[in-house]
């Protein structure tokens, strides 16, 4: 065992494991400890965070700080509504459509993977869908140019998935287009750099990978839109009466809205979005660097579509997978293991993952390539 990989001894209560899981993914160490630090007694009022009431003056000025952090790191735009939701990403395949299709009966889809695909199967219920463009033909391993899309003259909106987290197959470029509302899954890429917000009728993203625990999702959407939700559109999933009444029209999720503050704070102490762009493009380039020079390693992704946040690789031998998972766990190097849709590996580079934590697993890497390569 390489001792330089662990944190601490695993029986010790101080131990943290190297944590590559795809998600529910790593938090950062400091936002664990100040949560842990506050859990039992909240700002002295001798309750928790999670014992307070949503309307209370107290956790109404948790979630004002939690927006105005987030709209500061993402430059958002003033005319654009925040909201703090229940449900996870997958559950917005159904909302969107619910919120967007106004009098338009088509939306257009690019599909890019496993979680575009879910989202236009559940479009499906709704609306007639356009396939625009798909990876299919390239194995999912690249993404066909814009001006190869079939995009509708009269759609309700073009959905795409820029990061797909299974098959680490990203459209880090945003598409080209004004005439129609873009939307977009960001819940594997959000807050891994600077994006345009401008440029989206609506953004998406679930928590758990760059924001905090699962079951907690983040819309930006365009205010403009927010009048074309169906008459069938149930009150809780309604875009519009959630903004009017600051995402509190029922209970949030208060806990994890006051965790993902946290983050947004550890992210303006890390110096924003431009400063974890720069730590998060050294993360992805050490560990593509090393598998390109591999001869037991490869990443099946066109260079040009790799995903900065998920790296997934295969050994040349599958038979030594297990081998390699186990001897990654035994070094503290943990949810490395592939989607089962795919197999393989897969490392989650997201913010919370250090590239100390990048280093060690290429370190162990390295080491079992030298023994069974």
């Amino acid at each position: 065992m390489n001792s330089s990989v662990l944190i601490g001894n695993s029986a010790s209560l101080d131990y943290r494991a190297f944590n590559f899981s795809a998600g529910p993914s790593a938090l950062p160490d400091s936002v664990m400890k100040k949560m842990q630090a506050e859990l039992y007694n909240w700002q002295g009022l001798g309750l928790s965070v999670m014992e307070i009431s949503h309307r209370s003056e107290e956790f109404r000025a948790v979630a004002e700080k939690a927006e105005a952090d987030l709209r500061s790191l993402l430059s958002i735009p003033e005319h654009y509504a925040v909201l703090f939701l229940s449900g996870g990403a997958s559950f917005q395949f159904s909302q969107i459509p619910l919120n967007l299709l106004g009098e338009h009966d088509q939306a257009d889809y690019l599909d890019t993977g496993l979680w575009s695909q879910k989202a236009i199967k559940e479009a499906y219920r709704y609306t007639n869908v356009n396939v625009v463009g798909s990876s299919r033909g390239a194995g999912y391993c690249s993404i066909p140019r814009q001006d190869e899309w079939s995009i509708s003259k009269y759609t309700a909106y073009l959905h795409y998935t820029a990061n797909e987290t299974v098959g680490g197959l990203e459209l880090s470029a945003v598409p080209e287009i004004d005439w129609i509302p873009l939307v977009a899954d960001f819940s594997s890429s959000i807050l891994s750099r600077p994006i345009e917000v401008s440029r989206f009728g609506l953004i998406y993203a679930g928590a758990q990978k760059n924001i905090g625990p699962s079951g907690f999702t983040i819309v930006i959407i365009r205010q403009d839109l927010l009048d074309r939700a169906s008459k069938k559109c149930p009150a809780l999933l309604n875009y519009k009466l959630m903004a009017e009444h600051k995402s509190m029209y029922n209970t949030p999720p208060t806990f994890s809205w006051y965790i993902a503050g946290l983050v947004f704070e550890w992210l303006q102490e890390k110096g924003g979005l431009a400063a974890i762009a720069a730590i998060n493009e050294r993360k992805q380039r050490l560990l593509y660097d090393y598998i390109d020079r591999s001869e037991l390693y490869f990443n099946p992704i066109a260079p040009e579509y790799r995903s900065w946040m998920n790296v997934p690789f295969r050994l040349g031998d599958v038979r030594l997978d297990e081998l390699f998972l186990a001897g990654a766990k035994e070094c503290g190097l943990l949810g490395l293991k592939g989607h089962q849709s795919v197999g393989g590996m897969r490392a989650s580079l997201y913010n919370a993952v250090t590239e100390q934590a990048v280093q060690a697993l290429v370190e162990y890497m390295s080491g079992f390539e030298r023994s069974f390569g």
